[in-house]
């Protein structure tokens, strides 16, 4: 690739990105305030996506064959019980996927 060609690429990217980040601020200005579609969104939609990211994950696991899902089970178990405990998604998130790669890397090995 020509570098002429990567650098207009990050050129485009990054003004889409600036456009997406700016564009809010740019049809809300002023005090108006917020419409209610876009608070009901805002907060139902970390849910849903959170919800759709569970199916993402656990749409391959195979119950029939060996490891019969566990690593998933537990470190599924895992994010519940530790997000109840300290209630910090990034906290139970991150030790969930640390904990699945370590049971499918280290303990569940086939």
């Amino acid at each position: 690739m020509d570098n002429t060609y990567l650098i207009a690429g990050i050129a485009v990217v990054a003004a889409v990105t600036a456009l997406l980040r700016f564009l809010p601020f740019l049809i809300f200005k002023g005090n108006k305030p917020t419409p209610k579609l876009l608070v009901y969104l805002g907060k139902v939609l970390p849910f849903a996506i959170m919800g759709m990211l569970v199916v993402f994950c656990l749409k391959n696991v195979s119950v029939m064959q060996a490891p019969h899902g566990l690593p998933e089970l537990i470190a599924g178990v895992a994010v519940v019980v530790l997000h109840i405990w300290r209630k910090n998604t990034l906290l139970s998130i991150g030790v969930g996927t640390v904990l699945y790669m370590v049971l499918v890397q280290f303990v569940f090995v086939g």
